[in-house]
């Protein structure tokens, strides 16, 4: 049996040209060979499977052929070229900076360093994966690969460029090579496939390319394991089976779905890919990238930035012209706020459902209340949040204008400059006829009268009708202020804000308060849509309305003298001027 021989090393690039989607990096490498323009120290760096060391072999094959060909490529015939293709080459030496990184194999490398080559111009020394040196072998190389001798040329790579020390970095010429192309990946897997007699759909070399994430060698040894499964003939089917990918399909029935509003049809599909074991996240970032991909397919100009394989590219285009921008804008939003909300919630599926009816109801708030359907959910309209202990009827709109205004406070002692937001949250008050309900507990809610919505006129004339305004004292607003930051729970921050930070009641029922930073501020702002109907229903005073400070103290004072310590010593005691004048003291 002969040896078997992977992929990955059996089609390694063996000269510029077979170097696969770096053809800008390859052709001022030729070039640099050309004109004798050659570096002492190089550092290729970039993703792992994108041709770093094949480059770099190449590179010291290539410097020393003793014939040129035409194309800037190693002849193969020369001695040099010869010795190198059969490994027994004395000019070319590779050390692997992850097992040999201490301070003695650098010191080794460098008494090699000063030994001229037998045959050839250079001595090359590949060091890879260079960002595994230590510290103090770093620096023990940094004089040699600063000023090495003219036949020595160093060829440093790694994965993690940011590892490396900057006096290494700037000793070196630097190449960034970047990901391969999904195009560039597939047509070389097709290469391959032709050269080994295997059979392969380009849809599913599309597939195994994404897979690869732009790396070639991990795109060999998956097109080997697929190789293996289905025998050497590769379908979509056998390639999305054995690598365990989510199939387009299934996210092409779950467009559908929430096209057509069928929250119980986006449901089951859910169902059906979560029994096949894809996690959940991995599904919910697929179904983001599938709307990103729609809407790319909206512009024709925007095309480039898509990349699939031709069959599925025509799928893609005829669903994207039934996907409104909106649609997908907001679709694309849902998704990546579940991805991120993913980790933290405690209920994973629940949170993936719960994004499926949202996608679903944007569909049914463009239809209208015409177009019910059998498994199709109403969109709920969206209600303004009420506090637990609040018994203020919520109106359909409710708006929070914040506006800003410097009030100075005189102190001569110490100038404090206060900044005073005002805000005012405009809400339905609260029913004049209390009696039939003790206050501060929710309104009842029947489920007949979710998303009935009254017009604006008729709300503001129900606000001007129950408008109440009963006094109350200072005491009275700090106790209910400390009963809300009590109901806090888990807003901490809020709950101390409040603890630290009392009401002080004004003219017109307006109560300030003053707070330490622009944290403290921003969270009563935030929590005003609750605060102040809570305070109001309790309170029974529709008209009070909170504003905030900020007290910064910014001015420095200079150092008091003497006769100004003297005026603050004397309004604190004023005996002191009789003590001055008995005494016949006098200010230094």
């Amino acid at each position: 049996m002969d040896n078997y021989i992977v992929s990955a090393r059996k089609y390694r690039p063996s000269t510029f040209q077979s170097v696969v989607g770096q053809q800008s990096l390859t052709t001022t490498l030729k070039n640099a060979i050309h004109s004798n323009k050659l570096a002492h120290a190089y550092l290729f760096c970039g993703p792992r499977g994108v041709g770093k060391t094949s480059c770099a072999r190449i590179f010291a094959k290539t410097i020393n052929c003793m014939n040129l060909t035409s194309e800037g490529e190693a002849c193969n015939e020369c001695e040099s070229c010869k010795a190198f293709n059969e490994q027994r080459s004395y000019n070319i030496h590779e050390l692997d900076a992850a097992s040999n990184n201490s301070v003695d194999d650098i010191r080794s490398l460098i008494e090699q360093v000063r030994i001229p080559p037998q045959i050839g111009k250079y001595k090359v020394y590949i060091i890879d994966e260079v960002h595994m040196l230590s510290p103090a072998a770093f620096n023990a190389f940094l004089k040699t690969l600063e000023e090495p001798p003219h036949h020595a040329l160093f060829i440093l790579a790694t994965t993690e460029k940011h590892k490396i020390l900057p006096t290494i970095l700037s000793r070196c010429q630097i190449y960034d090579f970047s990901r391969i192309s999904i195009s560039d990946t597939v047509a070389h897997l097709q290469y391959v496939a032709a050269s080994e007699g295997v059979t392969a759909d380009a849809d599913a070399l599309n597939v195994i390319a994404q897979k690869s994430d732009g790396g070639m060698r991990d795109a060999l040894s998956i097109f080997d394991q697929v190789v293996s499964y289905t025998g050497g003939n590769i379908t979509y089917q056998t390639v999305i089976d054995n690598l365990n990918v989510l199939d387009y399909e299934y996210y092409f029935k779950l467009t559908e779905a929430i096209l057509s509003s069928k929250v119980f049809d986006a449901l089951l599909i859910l169902n059906n890919i979560l029994n096949k074991g894809f996690d959940g996240q991995h599904v919910i970032t697929g179904l983001a990238s599938h709307f990103r991909d729609l809407l790319v397919c909206r512009d024709k100009e925007a095309l480039v930035l898509f990349e699939v394989g031709a069959t599925i590219r025509e799928r893609y285009l005829s669903m994207a012209m039934n996907c409104p921008d909106t649609f997908l804008f907001k679709a694309i939003e849902l998704a990546n706020t579940c991805d991120l909300n993913y980790r933290a919630s405690n209920n994973k599926r629940l949170l993936l459902e719960l994004t499926l009816i949202q996608l679903c109801q944007l569909q049914a708030q463009n239809e209208g209340p015409d177009s019910k359907k059998k498994g199709i959910i109403e969109s709920i309209p969206q209600q303004a949040p009420v506090h637990s202990n609040s018994s203020v009827q919520q109106g359909p709109q409710r708006t929070a204008p914040v506006t800003q205004q410097t009030a100075p406070v005189n102190n001569s002692a110490q100038p404090i400059q206060q900044h005073q937001t005002t805000v005012a949250v405009q809400t339905p008050a609260p029913a004049a006829n209390a009696g039939k309900k003790p206050m501060g507990m929710p309104r009842a809610i029947s489920i007949k009268n979710i998303g009935e919505e009254k017009p604006v006129e008729e709300v503001k004339r129900e606000v001007v009708q129950h408008e109440i305004v009963t006094s109350f004292r200072e005491e009275e607003l700090i106790r209910f202020w400390d009963s809300f930051a009590d109901e806090a729970g888990e807003k901490v921050y809020l709950k101390n804000t409040m603890i630290n930070c009392k009401p002080v009641l004004k003219d017109n029922y307006v109560f300030e308060v003053a707070v330490h930073n622009p944290g403290q501020q921003q969270e009563l702002e935030n929590s005003a849509v609750d605060l102040l109907p809570y305070l109001r229903s309790n309170l029974r005073n529709t008209r009070i309305q909170m504003s905030i400070r900020i007290i910064e103290s910014n001015e420095k004072h200079l150092a008091y003298t003497s006769t100004e310590k003297y005026d603050l010593l004397l309004r604190t005691n004023p005996v002191l001027t009789k003590l001055k004048e008995e005494f016949n003291l006098i200010l230094d």
